[in-house]
């Protein structure tokens, strides 16, 4: 029986992390995977090859669509699919080897196997029992599914299986119009997919501000997406490798079919905690299957510790690492804080999406005085030179003091873009302080300046 500081169940984004930050603070610390590399969901089946796949065909779209304006000519490349998948492939091994350079180098121990905690104190992987001082549940999410709707990762898939998929379908069907299935959508898309994104809600992107989900529909829209909205999917039925969704309408609920060679069941995803001993052991959950913890990211149970998409909260990878920061400080005796009022998310498609903060709903929700600064990307000197003019900087401000409340961003590189305001707002600062600070020229940053000047008198190049 070997015996640790801290195990870690899980080495995902929030998993690996936390590892390394407790390495980081002189403890003795080992990893408990079951998979055969390191990096969890998102490096292996989610966010790394999901990105890899988007410049790939943001690649080839721009040859299509914009070389031969730049005076670049020449036939557009045809798609080798099978080397796209491998270049995909490749990018994960780069991210996941690179996690098991750093457990070598933090000398951490990768216990290989699916772990379960039969006690407090004490992790089984396969026949063996670890002892611990600290166990930090980092399980991540799964997945959900839709009642009527089998998965086989062949004809209808998760986001897992859209990644790896035999040929590029000439029809796909995408349900749930959430990140995953917009993200996955507009790379079948461009890859010559005929995509259909069905969505039980009358809009997109739930929760985002609804002025940009608005703007967003059109310009996916205008690359091809078609969007069958407020429509409950019924089932799936396949046969001759053909797929059909059926689905109603909640406007009339009248009935409808929907027949695609794919389809991409994108619902959202849920926490995984089975074969873990949670019930067992008596740790507590939320009514939506999260484990209970407190602010200190503890468990009822002493000693046993939960965070990531195992337990409440926006599923994100760097939301998890945050919390495995700050569980691993934590537990070193430092005095840790998360800020959950500003966590970025971002939509990779092209045009990015990224918002922090408030939204405009929100605040009207809250009863709170505010105002708004704006600047289009088409005033945007580098944007236009770029091909990059769609979309807008948005800047929500406290109306009396300024300060700023929230940001929204769609455009060229929104998801860089969107950090240089969460700084500002972790430090309180007001549209103002960023209307004032130099931004250099031609950079996409200035449009998040003249947004800031907005909130003020006004723009310059608007």
């Amino acid at each position: 029986m070997s015996s640790y500081d801290v195990i870690v169940i899980g080495a995902g984004p929030g998993g690996y992390v936390c590892a390394i930050r407790c390495a980081q603070l002189g403890m003795k610390v080992a990893v408990v995977e079951g998979r055969a590399t390191l990096g969890g969901t998102c490096l292996n089946v989610g966010c790394i090859p999901s990105k890899a796949m988007l410049h790939a065909t943001h690649m080839l779209h721009e040859a299509e669509h914009n070389f031969a304006s730049m005076g670049l000519k020449g036939k557009a490349p045809s798609v080798d699919w099978k080397q796209m998948l491998t270049y995909k492939e490749t990018v994960v091994g780069q991210n996941t080897g690179g996690i098991e350079f750093l457990f070598k180098k933090n000398k951490i121990d990768w216990l290989k196997g699916w772990g379960s905690i039969p006690a407090a104190g004490q992790v089984k992987v396969g026949d063996d029992i670890h002892e611990a001082k600290h166990i930090i549940i980092a399980s991540g999410s799964e997945a959900s599914g839709l009642p009527g709707v089998e998965v086989d990762e062949k004809t209808v898939v998760t986001s897992t299986g859209a990644l790896e998929l035999g040929k590029i379908p000439k029809t796909l069907a995408v349900i749930g119009a959430g990140v995953i299935g917009l993200e996955l959508g507009s790379v079948y898309a461009r890859l010559g997919s005929d995509v259909t994104v069905i969505e039980y809600l009358d809009a997109i992107t739930p929760g985002m501000d609804v002025e940009v989900a608005r703007q967003f529909q059109k310009l996916l829209t205008k690359q091809g997406l078609k969007f069958t909205l407020g429509a409950a999917v019924q089932g799936v039925s396949v046969k001759n490798n053909k797929a059909t969704v059926t689905y109603k309408l909640r406007k009339d609920d009248s009935e409808h079919t929907l027949t695609a060679d794919t389809v991409l069941v994108a619902t959202g995803r849920k926490p995984f905690t089975a074969g873990l001993g949670i019930d067992a052991l008596g740790i507590e959950m939320t009514p939506r299957g999260q484990i209970k913890i407190n602010t200190n990211f503890a468990t009822n149970i002493p000693g046993i510790y939960a965070i990531g998409d195992a337990v409440e909260g926006p599923m994100l990878a760097h939301k998890a690492e945050d919390e495995g920061m700050a569980v691993a400080e934590g537990i070193a005796g430092q005095h840790p804080h998360v800020n959950y009022g500003i966590i970025p998310g971002v939509i990779y498609t092209h045009p990015e999406v990224s918002s922090v903060g408030e939204t405009e709903e929100t605040l009207k929700q809250q009863g709170r005085a505010y105002k708004v600064g704006k600047f289009p990307f088409m005033g945007n000197a580098r944007a236009k030179a770029n091909f990059a003019g769609e979309g807008f900087v948005k800047i929500l401000a406290d109306k009396n003091t300024d300060r700023i409340l929230g940001a929204h961003i769609i455009g060229p590189m929104a998801g860089d873009l969107i950090h240089e305001i969460c700084v500002a707002m972790e430090f309180g600062a007001a549209a103002e302080d960023l209307a004032r600070t130099c931004h250099a020229h031609p950079t996409y940053s200035e449009a998040v300046r003249e947004a800031a000047l907005a909130c003020g008198d006004g723009a310059i190049h608007a």
